[in-house]
């Protein structure tokens, strides 16, 4: 079944893609609540280093994560080019710091695979699916990994 407005089958995901350095990466497009420009995080003391710290988003505190740092990979300093994508995930809500929101996109389910069992849990845990886009494989992200747990909330 098609959508005649979008175009869009009800079978497809639909995901807003990003860059986080030279990879592609996204998260479904229903978890994010808005994108904004950087603004400048109140860090916190003891919060793990992932985490930038929190802003005033119309009066709610929302803590801003290094999506970069979180996975693994160099950090992002925060400045006029980046990105805060706000995503909320089972009540929770958090600002995720990317590079650039790149896109949105309709992917078919059936082209979202599993990632491969590396025996590494934290591997699976973080990727939730991959799927190709334009012949470059893209990241699907477990947000739900990804959000800071209750010890980070705390923070």
């Amino acid at each position: 079944m098609t959508d005649e407005t979008t175009g869009r089958s009800a079978d497809d995901a639909e995901l807003l893609s990003f860059r986080l350095g030279d990879q592609e990466y996204c998260v479904d497009i229903m978890s994010v609540r808005e994108i904004r420009g950087w603004t400048q995080a109140t860090p916190l003391p003891y919060a793990p280093p992932h985490v930038k710290g929190v802003i005033n988003l119309r009066g709610a505190v929302l803590p801003v994560i290094d999506l970069s740092l979180r996975l693994g990979m160099d950090d992002i300093c925060g400045g006029d080019r980046n990105v805060i994508v706000v995503v909320q995930v089972d009540g929770v809500s958090a600002g995720l710091l990317v590079d650039a929101v790149s896109d949105i996109l309709a992917i078919p389910i059936s082209e979202l695979q599993p990632p491969p069992d590396l025996g590494d849990d934290l591997t699976a845990s973080y990727i939730r699916a991959l799927t190709l886009v334009d012949g470059q494989l893209v990241r699907v992200l477990n947000l739900t990994a990804v959000m800071p747990n209750d010890r980070t909330r705390a923070a």
